[in-house]
């Protein structure tokens, strides 16, 4: 002991006592009592920084590690130092820490695989994993197998050649959930869907035991699990079924921030500039505190580009900008944010400005210039510039010599630029007899017949004759373009061709033309108009003329009434009308109690007043008034003469606040 007396030793018993139970915020109390009576000692100090390191107070470990650094020394708690330095996510420090040790031991050595990884330098974590596995034997042996299968998986997914298979046993679900993340690195997605579905099995069976776990927990340790089979089946083109399941696991709402911030990108991409709505929701959890420690930097980079994208389609432009432009500031290579720029720049109609741009990157990074060139021709295209577009692709050295962009180039260009190409393809497959260059050579020929240069085409067309002598519309073309050139040769080639006995297709066009489903006949020749046999008259056909239906009358129609000649007229427009009488009704309402009139209804009746004049005058009212009839349109149904139209009582409103 440090220090003597009983006190402080029964200080240490009781520090002792709660190290074995676990109990080390009440010895940290008892640590601090006997650093109180001996603030040097060393033991003592030591014993705080582990139960700080215990309680998860990080920082106040380091501070204590730091202000006591000389009696500490750097090999007594360089292990706890590099420890709080890597959970406070200060992982370049624990390196330097970890470097710095005189001693390697087996659990920093574990601290320092732990780190290689954070700063993913896979090959260097794998390689001190592999070391340990071989080296030490201890009931960790299962937490390293996890570690190095976790290493291989992210070395398939974004390492830049495939990494060997170590024969790692997948007897736990974390193992074989990694194995399934390899197999998808590799491109095997149907065989890591089903060891995905074999690590579900698992996991299910390791904690079937567990009192403890409820349904709950145990949907909660699978969500990582369902997200990544999810991710499967969207790259499988099965989006439906990958959006239900990312929900569900969005639903669960894990404690792991970098499931959730890798579930919510997913479920982005595939609204892409639908259901911006959701999309909006969903980057939420993308921007979570503690993400950017949870996941690889490509992961992030992925994010980062569709927010960007987002931002441009829900127009933030400024937004956009400064995500594009972030990006590219930590990958200046990398064209997918330079791509994001022109694209906001062309929403916003500034194409000459996005060429500009895109012109300027493809200047200073070469080895990304043939995609940028082909957006440029693109740009070009959709303002209409052709011949820009076609010079701009001229120049993109990797397609050059495709067979697209031989059919590209102009007039003026082609038959040089072809010769150009078939020379490339025979010095660079060493070989004139390809497939390839064969195509090119056809493509030559076409083009050269096509503009009427067929004494240049006879030698590209024998080339391919001598290739393939059974080819008759080769030879036939070849004959054709030595009859320009050469008469007597293409009478000499002729006799290659087949006999036309041979070519003619015994086929009987009759039975063709009568068989089922034809659909051309030949019409028959017309007979001679001398062979025409005259019609006996009693066999003359008659057309049928069809019968007229007779119009609907109106019900009282009366037949000998003169019909009004201005009727198909509105009313207004008729020489008889004479407009509203307004207010006349007023007048004649009378007095009284409901129901009653003042006078008669005799004295109300206007076809009664000898003075009352019609309101719509009838014409021919001579001929009409002599009869006593009513034209068809003015006639009405005839009424009592003291009948009187009853009010219908309204309904009453109802008060309140409600209503209309």
């Amino acid at each position: 002991m440090a220090s003597g007396g009983g006190h402080v030793a029964a200080l240490w018993t009781e520090v002792n006592r709660c190290g074995q139970n676990g109990d080390f915020a009440r010895a940290l109390k008892a640590v601090n009592k006997i650093l109180h009576e001996a603030k040097d000692d060393i033991t003592a100090l030591h014993c705080k920084v582990v139960c700080l390191v215990q309680n998860s107070s990080f920082k106040e470990a380091l501070n204590v590690m730091n202000n006591y650094s000389k009696l500490l020394g750097n090999d007594l708690v360089v292990f706890e130092k590099a420890y709080c330095e890597y959970r406070l996510n200060r992982v370049e420090s624990a390196l330097k820490t970890i470097e710095a040790a005189s001693e390697q031991t087996d659990k920093l050595k574990e601290l320092y695989g732990q780190v290689l990884y954070r700063l993913e330098r896979y090959d260097e974590c794998k390689a001190v994993y592999t070391d340990l596995i071989r080296n030490s034997q201890d009931e960790y042996e299962e937490e390293r197998k996890t570690n190095l299968s976790a290493v291989v998986a992210a070395m398939s997914q974004w390492g830049e050649s495939s990494p060997e298979d170590l024969g790692l046993s997948e007897t736990t679900y974390e193992l074989c959930y990694n194995a399934a993340c390899s197999l998808i690195g590799q491109g095997q997605l149907t065989e890591a869907l089903n060891k995905l579905k074999q690590a579900e099995e698992l996991c299910r069976v390791s904690f079937a035991d567990d009192t403890d776990m409820t349904e709950e927990d145990i949907e909660s340790e699978l969500a990582v699990i369902h997200s990544q089979m999810a991710y499967i089946m969207q790259l499988q083109g099965r989006t439906e079924e990958a959006l239900q399941r990312y929900n569900q696991v969005i639903k669960l709402k894990p404690s792991d921030v970098g499931l959730l911030a890798v579930t919510a990108n997913n479920i982005i991409t595939i609204n892409k500039d639908q259901n911006v709505f959701d999309s909006k929701k969903k980057v939420k959890l993308t921007s979570t505190d503690g993400v950017e420690h949870k996941l690889a930097r490509r992961q992030l980079q992925a994010i980062d580009f569709n927010k960007a994208l987002l931002a441009m389609y829900t127009n933030q432009a400024e937004q956009c900008r400064k995500l594009a432009s972030g990006l590219q500031t930590q990958n200046p290579g990398q064209p997918r944010p330079v791509l994001v720029q022109v694209a906001q720049l062309c929403r916003e109609k500034q194409h000459g400005k996005a060429i500009e741009q895109l012109q300027q990157f493809a200047e200073q990074h070469p080895e990304s210039a043939s995609g940028i060139k082909m957006t440029m021709a693109q740009l070009y295209l959709t303002q209409g510039h052709v011949t820009k577009a076609c010079d701009i692709l001229r120049l993109i050295e990797d397609f050059k010599h495709k067979q697209g962009m031989v059919r590209l180039n102009r007039m003026q260009y082609s038959i040089r630029f072809i010769k150009a190409s078939l020379i490339h393809h025979i010095t660079s497959c060493h070989r004139s007899g390809s497939p390839t260059h064969l195509a090119l050579v056809r493509e030559a020929a076409n083009f050269k017949l096509k503009h009427g240069r067929k004494r240049e085409a006879i030698s590209d067309l024998e080339q391919l004759w001598k290739q393939n002598p059974k080819d008759i519309r080769m030879l036939a073309q070849l004959i054709s373009a030595y009859s320009v050139v050469d008469a007597d040769k293409a009478k000499s080639l002729s006799k290659h061709l087949p006999s036309p006995d041979s070519m003619a297709l015994k086929v009987d066009v009759e039975e063709l033309e009568n068989s089922h489903g034809a659909t051309y006949i030949r019409k028959k020749a017309a007979k001679p108009a001398g062979d025409a046999v005259p019609k006996e008259q009693g066999n003359v056909e008659i057309k049928k003329k069809r019968k007229k239906k007779k119009g609907k009358l109106p019900k009282n129609f009366d037949p000998k009434a003169t019909p009004d000649p201005e009727r198909w007229l509105p009313m207004r427009e008729r020489t008889y009308y004479r407009g509203k009488k307004k207010g006349k009704k007023k007048e004649q309402v009378g007095k009284g109690t409901q129901g009653t009139t003042a006078g008669g209804s005799a004295d109300l009746d206007a076809s009664k007043t000898a003075s009352s004049p019609p309101t719509s005058p009838r014409p021919g009212s001579a001929s009409s008034s002599a009869s006593g009839a009513v034209p068809p349109r003015q006639q009405k149904p005839a009424t009592a003469s003291g009948a009187t139209r009853k009010k219908v009582p309204q309904k009453k409103k109802k008060s309140g606040k409600g209503g209309w």
